[in-house]
């Protein structure tokens, strides 16, 4: 049994508290672990087991925990600093199984911040409390994507191809980037109308929305042929290749650059299945992505406002 009377310490911790443990308990408990230990009590020490002055080491912290993660699953939670954020971490953590790479990555790209972007304060809080839920189209898109495990550059020789190859290359880390439920499907789906071909980027399939996901790829800037040829894509998969057990096939485009006027005007009032998301080569500071999600925020609110007033 471990005695809890370093806890009340302040750091640094002595390294006389240090030696005195390793002499009690053996080798593990230098001084920087001990602050790791302290700092994992503090954390999360609302749901610590009442057991007075002690705990055994052996069988864990806290009752609550999740035995899914590891100590360094909780040493990368710990460094979350909003309380919401890190109960959203630790629920995804589990029921996607990241590893601790996953998580620190996932932790890095903000996805927290970007999946809360078009939600409302209830919305927010389920997302804080049950972790990602899929039950809408929407909820299975993000804006931006961070795509910084290309290793590709943001230039003006990048070509379609060159990025679709690159995310075939990272197909397991560009799955990790889509979320929960996506399975990889074709690549330059092929589809014949009238004689004329068409070549569809990435087929995927999210099981738990049971639909296909279209995703085009365009270098620069959006447009409303973009648009146009990927609605051609959609109603295509929905009344030739879906089954009667899937939901409707949505369609995604990932874009350097849009114009959120274009998107609008191109599709109907009514869209709930065509999307257009920016995407970034490079994994951005929190102060540049909580910049461009801003924005993001203000272009949502104003969409949100023009369908509830019928504009």
């Amino acid at each position: 049994m471990l005695n809890w009377w370093f806890l009340t310490l302040k750091p640094p911790l002595p390294a006389a508290s240090s030696r005195r443990l390793v002499d009690e308990y053996g080798d593990g408990w230098s001084a920087s672990h001990l602050w790791h230990v302290r700092q994992f009590y503090i954390t999360f020490q609302n749901r610590c087991l009442k057991i007075p002055h002690t705990v055994c080491a052996e069988s864990g912290f806290l009752h609550t925990l999740r035995l899914e993660l590891s100590w360094s699953h909780y040493r990368i939670l710990m460094r979350v600093e909003r309380p919401e954020a890190r109960s959203f971490y630790e629920i995804e953590c589990a029921k996607s199984n990241w590893s601790a790479r996953e998580l620190e990555r996932q932790k890095g790209s903000l996805l927290f911040e970007r999946l809360s972007l078009s939600k409302d304060k209830k919305g927010l809080m389920k997302l804080t409390k049950k972790g990602q839920e899929l039950q809408t189209y929407a909820d299975i898109i993000k804006d931006p994507y961070v795509l910084e495990f290309t290793g590709l550059e943001s230039q003006s020789k990048l070509y379609e191809s060159k990025l679709e190859q690159a995310l075939i290359d990272n197909l397991s880390k560009f799955l990790l980037e889509l979320g929960r439920g996506f399975s990889f499907v074709a690549r330059q789906k092929r589809i014949t109308l009238d004689g004329d071909h068409f070549f569809i980027d990435l087929v995927f399939y999210n099981a738990l929305i049971k639909c296909y996901v279209l995703i085009d790829l365009k270098i620069g800037k959006l447009t409303h042929q973009d648009i146009g040829q990927m609605q051609m894509y959609v109603n295509y998969y929905d009344r030739e290749l879906k089954q009667k057990s899937d939901q409707p096939t949505v369609g995604l485009i990932l874009c350097e650059d849009k114009k959120e006027a274009v998107v609008r005007y191109t599709l109907p009032k009514s869209n709930k299945r065509i999307f257009a998301s920016k995407y970034k080569l490079y994994l951005p500071t929190e102060k540049e992505l909580q910049k461009e999600l801003k924005r993001e925020k203000q272009l949502f609110e104003t969409r949100r406002l023009r369908v509830k007033t019928g504009d």
